[in-house]
């Protein structure tokens, strides 16, 4: 199972990329409200919960909040991590999971979290 990253679902929601749904693609929450605080109307929202319904939910609980906690502690000074990329970094870490992501910058200093940005095909759907 791969995590996916919002910027990811933004380039596909804007037909920028493929993505191979025979893979097994998963998210949380963390990313739904991101990718939909990003709707600019009506028409867009369902688009975008048309994307989201393909998607595995991932469920959060308090081990992800204390993982993103220690995460914030330690590199939002000196990285300049912010919540929800702190969040989304800890669901992958505690779940195990690879993240597919175009801003490799924001998580390459994490230790143990597995960064991918290769496993789609660029293009057009």
């Amino acid at each position: 199972m791969i995590f996916l990253d919002t910027c990811i679902l933004i380039n596909y929601s804007k037909d920028k990329i493929v993505l191979d749904f025979e893979n097994n693609y998963c998210i949380s929450s963390i990313v739904i409200l991101e990718f939909k605080a990003g709707a600019l109307n009506k028409r867009e929202l369902k688009k975008i919960n048309r994307i989201l319904s393909q998607l595995k939910l991932i469920d959060m609980d308090q081990s992800i909040f204390n993982l993103s906690d220690n995460l914030m502690e330690k590199y939002s000074l000196s990285h300049g991590m912010g919540i929800y990329d702190s969040i989304i970094a800890a669901t992958c870490l505690v779940y195990d999971l690879p993240l597919l992501t175009y801003n490799k910058k924001d998580f390459k200093y994490i230790d143990g979290l597995e960064l991918i940005d290769d496993n789609f095909k660029k293009g057009t759907k």
